[in-house]
């Protein structure tokens, strides 16, 4: 390729057709000592052609790209100052496990090594009646033709665009999952879980705001370190709330700062939620199963933790270009715009994997505490004074919501239990504010019905020392009471 590049600089030529057999393809160069600018090459199906056309005209071609100007610059920089770039469509490379979109393969080159792009090459790629899940790939460069969709993000624009943003060159092509009974199964079912989602935080929002203007409103009896972890936690989920329901109404704005700052917001609340979760195990412990454990700034430190551990994370997803807008599609044909996190491995890593810590920990915790329920159940009885199945029930349920383990539904979200799993998600979390705000009203109402923001102190402290001295029967017995 680079021999004809110079023939076309020889003939004082910025374009050239190449024509291969079955492959076609353009040559576009930049001469040296001029500004590199960006230039759009689509293929034309009717003339079975790659042309350069002008930047930024709005096409109904099959297939178009966009290289940006920092390819170019790039390029440059390896080919003593010339530029140019080479489009290749190749046909005929499917396989049996995947399906290639229109069954055809676009390699790019520039004749240089282009990675790590801050202006991503975009590709548009249509086709009417678009079946199966689209996923953007490129050849890993290791011999045989094997994809992946490392440095690709995919973005379906509408029911029959595709928008593949990639940050390196090499060879691209879209994959379509073959249909089977879980193609497409969800579709259906984001509207309603929209719907769910919305009207559930909404009504969280409102109970959260509720306990927290009754919190600041009554606090002329100092209140007690349980019930500052649980205002905390109520602080992190009213963020995560709010960021939720207008994380929809920011993307659609189109800003690319306020989409990233909402998305951001949203993912520090949502780390910030596990984070209470998990301390709210931890003092759990200390006050019914280590007990009589001395800690200097008690509340200050974990405050201090709960709100500063997840901080380093967003900032460095931040600076990786992680938060941008996603796209969701129903069967319906319409969309839903959403600020998020748009690769699946930082999902899996940072989300999934940091929820999954949390929840080993919690769920000891929780085995523990229930551990402690029967045997004072037990201990109790000689007394005549079981408890009922209810108190049981509900002593459980707490603990559940207060150690977020609802979140673990998430877990089960596969083949029988996967539309099933969705909705009891969606209904125990986006309802999970309102479950605590119950809670909350409960355990600080007496028995005469008067509300008191300092319900039994569950600890001894002053000013800088916090020392947990409860009775293990008494303690379960205040989990709830």
């Amino acid at each position: 390729m680079n021999s004809w590049v110079n023939e076309m600089e020889k003939n004082n030529n910025s374009n050239a057709a190449i024509v291969m057999g079955e492959i076609i393809g353009v040559l576009q160069r930049q001469d040296k000592n001029t500004e590199s600018k960006d230039i759009q090459i689509c293929y034309s199906s009717n003339q079975n052609m790659i042309n350069v056309v002008e930047n930024n005209l709005k096409t109904d071609f099959p297939w178009s790209v966009k290289v940006p100007s920092e390819a170019f610059e790039k390029s440059r920089l390896e080919n003593n100052g010339s530029a140019f770039v080479g489009v290749l469509r190749f046909t005929n490379m499917g396989n049996k496990n995947e399906t290639v979109l229109n069954n055809e393969v676009f390699g790019i080159t520039m004749s240089a090594d282009i990675s790590n792009l801050t202006s991503n090459i975009e590709m548009f790629i249509k086709r009417k009646d678009l079946v199966g899940n689209a996923s953007c790939s490129s050849w890993d460069g290791k011999g045989n033709l094997t994809w992946t969709t490392s440095g690709c993000e995919t973005v379906k624009v509408d029911k029959n665009t595709i928008k593949c943003s990639c940050s390196h060159l090499t060879f691209f092509a879209v994959l379509m999952s073959l249909p089977g009974e879980n193609a497409n199964s969800t579709a259906q079912y984001v509207e309603s879980l929209s719907f769910i989602s919305s009207i559930g935080c909404g009504i969280s929002m409102f109970f959260l705001s509720v306990a927290l203007f009754m919190h600041f409103l009554l606090r002329k009896a100092k209140s007690n370190q349980a019930t500052k972890i649980l205002i905390n936690m109520f602080v992190a989920l009213f963020l995560l709330n709010l960021s939720f329901l207008s994380n929809e109404s920011v993307a659609n704005t189109e800003d690319k700062a306020a989409c990233v700052f909402i998305a951001l917001l949203m993912h520090y609340s949502m780390l910030t939620t596990f984070t209470w979760f998990f301390i709210q195990a931890l003092h759990m412990y200390l006050w019914l199963i280590r007990q009589n454990v001395t800690i200097t700034n008690y509340m200050r430190k974990i405050t201090v933790f709960g709100w500063m551990f997840p901080a380093p994370i967003v900032v460095a997803i931040v600076s990786l270009g992680g938060y941008k807008t996603l796209i969701l599609i129903t069967t319906s044909g319409t969309t839903t715009k959403m600020c998020w996190i748009t690769d699946p491995l930082i999902h899996y890593i940072v989300n999934i994997g940091y929820y999954a810590l949390v929840f080993i920990f919690t769920t000891g915790i929780f085995i523990m505490i229930v551990t402690k329920i029967v045997q004072s159940r037990h201990i109790k009885a000689a007394d005549g004074k079981r408890k009922t199945f209810r108190k049981q029930l509900m002593m459980v349920l707490s603990l559940f919501l207060l150690f977020g383990l609802t979140w673990a539904v998430a877990f089960f979200s596969y083949g029988p239990m996967l539309i099933p799993s969705y909705y009891i998600f969606t209904v125990l979390n986006s309802f999970q504010g309102f479950f605590l705000f119950l809670y909350y009203y409960h355990i600080h109402n007496d028995v005469a019905g008067n509300f008191s923001d300092d319900p039994e102190s569950s600890s001894s402290s002053s000013s800088s020392t916090t020392t947990i001295v409860q009775s293990t029967i008494n303690a379960v017995e205040n989990i709830y009471n």
